[in-house]
């Protein structure tokens, strides 16, 4: 386990600098452990919340029959939530320390709301899992991470939560460290600190706390501070393999003639004079010019929206992507693929469905169910059929190309949703190729 913390980020320099004083995370884990309380926590020890603010969580609490301030209503925005006592969607907040800002989401424990959290964790840099050291990992909590892990996010803080429920034993707290090793290990996650804590007293959380003394590890927002932390598109694009890609989002035409097609720069930065292919047509070109609202650019860096006039009249539409001409995508109607499944009808060979693919819309049928990732013992089950909230293999044939990466390489281009066409209800979320599950053999991570 990594319980080693790492100097705070110095301050940055210049606006590329900053970018990367922004960590992006996700917390995550089963219903009741407690991840809306911590949140609420966090920002409330971190004095991120404003007095008007406070006061509406104190009526919130109060109108539930709660003398104190429940500090899970700070995340729990919506009334079924704050009626209910969960999290339905999730809940963004920022917050910002001296030496790091920070974007959350808190993510629903519920299984049936496990699309919800698969969204809050498709960017994500960092999960903070949750996990009730009175009961220890459950299967939600197991699932949460390895979608987590499926979705590129390869850091974790886990925290061992309610631990003045058991008198800080030191027992407990190890056992949820070693199955946290374990499961970290088979998702290949590269960084994992188990710390423990409790949300609701702040033992841990942004203070220091005496009730352990025999740990000696970071408090989450040391943690947190000292994660490596980057840009979103940066991190999962041109970090990971891929070359530059601008999937068409708009066409826009010139005062005068001529078009120029606007996207977001992903995998890595584009120049006038680089050589681009046309994805899926396969017409190669040159960018004459990069502009954006403030002006032309002679770099345009990954996460950045521009438009490129290209020295060929070529015909490039919505949905198409240009691709660095040395490192294009792979142009394909078979995929082999990753999804989450979330449909209430299972998901056999034969469905038809909409695939969304960057900015491109395609009809998809499914041809082949070869296996469902079994999230308590991490291996490939053989299987026909997925249900609800089950993690598979697929094949799917689409009805026009599309221009993929493998997702390990590249989270934009490698990854997709499946809609149902007859009631528009995103069905699933899918990744390009298996997944990948490490040897149980291997050490542990470290950070």
């Amino acid at each position: 386990m990594d319980s080693a913390t790492r100097p705070p980020p110095a301050p940055a320099a210049n606006g590329a600098a900053a970018a990367t004083d922004l960590l992006r995370f996700a917390a995550i884990g089963s219903v009741d452990d407690g991840k809306s309380t911590l949140i609420g926590r966090l920002l409330f020890d971190t004095r991120q919340l404003f007095d008007d603010q406070l006061e509406a969580v104190a009526q919130a609490s109060r109108r539930r029959g709660i003398d104190d301030m429940d500090l899970a209503f700070i995340t729990d925005g919506l009334r079924a939530e704050r009626e209910q006592g969960i999290t339905i969607d999730v809940a963004y907040r920022y917050a910002a320390t001296p030496h790091r800002k920070f974007v959350i989401a808190d993510c629903p424990g519920h299984v049936q709301y496990t699309r919800n959290m698969a969204t809050g964790c498709s960017t994500a840099d960092l999960a903070l899992v949750v996990v009730d050291a009175t009961t220890g990992l459950r299967e939600q909590t197991r699932r949460h991470t390895c979608i987590a892990a499926l979705l590129g996010v390869d850091q974790l803080v886990v925290v061992a939560n309610k631990m003045d429920l058991i008198d800080w034993d030191e027992g407990a707290f190890k056992r949820v460290s070693t199955d946290m090793d374990k499961l970290a290990r088979r998702l290949g996650i590269s960084s994992c600190t188990v710390i423990p804590i409790s949300a609701l007293q702040g033992d841990n959380v942004v203070r220091r706390s005496d009730e352990a003394p025999w740990y000696e590890g970071p408090t989450v927002l040391e943690a947190l501070e000292s994660a490596p932390a980057g840009g979103w598109a940066s991190a999962h694009g041109a970090h990971r393999g891929t070359g530059s890609r601008l999937p068409i989002q708009w066409i826009l035409r010139q005062p005068g003639g001529g078009r120029t097609y606007a996207g977001t720069v992903d995998g890595g930065p584009l120049h006038p004079g680089d050589e681009v292919v046309v994805l899926p047509q396969g017409h190669r070109t040159t960018i004459d010019r990069i502009d954006t609202y403030d002006g032309p650019l002679e770099v345009a860096a990954v996460g950045l929206s521009i438009s490129v006039h290209l020295t060929d009249d070529l015909d490039v539409s919505r949905g198409d992507l240009l691709a660095a001409a040395d490192e294009p995508a792979e142009v394909t109607t078979e995929l082999e693929a990753t999804v989450c499944w979330f449909g209430e009808r299972p998901l056999q060979a034969g469905n038809r469905l909409r695939i969304k693919h960057t900015t491109r819309v395609t009809p998809a049928r499914v041809t082949e169910v070869s296996a469902r990732l079994d999230v308590n013992e991490l291996h490939l089950v053989p299987v026909e059929q997925l249900v609800d909230n089950e993690i598979g293999v697929v094949r799917l044939h689409t009805a026009t190309p599309l221009a993929v990466d493998p997702y390990r390489r590249n989270r934009i281009t490698g990854s997709f949703v499946l809609v149902d066409e007859a009631t528009n209800i995103t069905v699933a979320a899918g990744m390009v190729g298996p997944p990948e599950l490490a040897d149980v053999s291997e050490p542990a991570p470290t950070g």
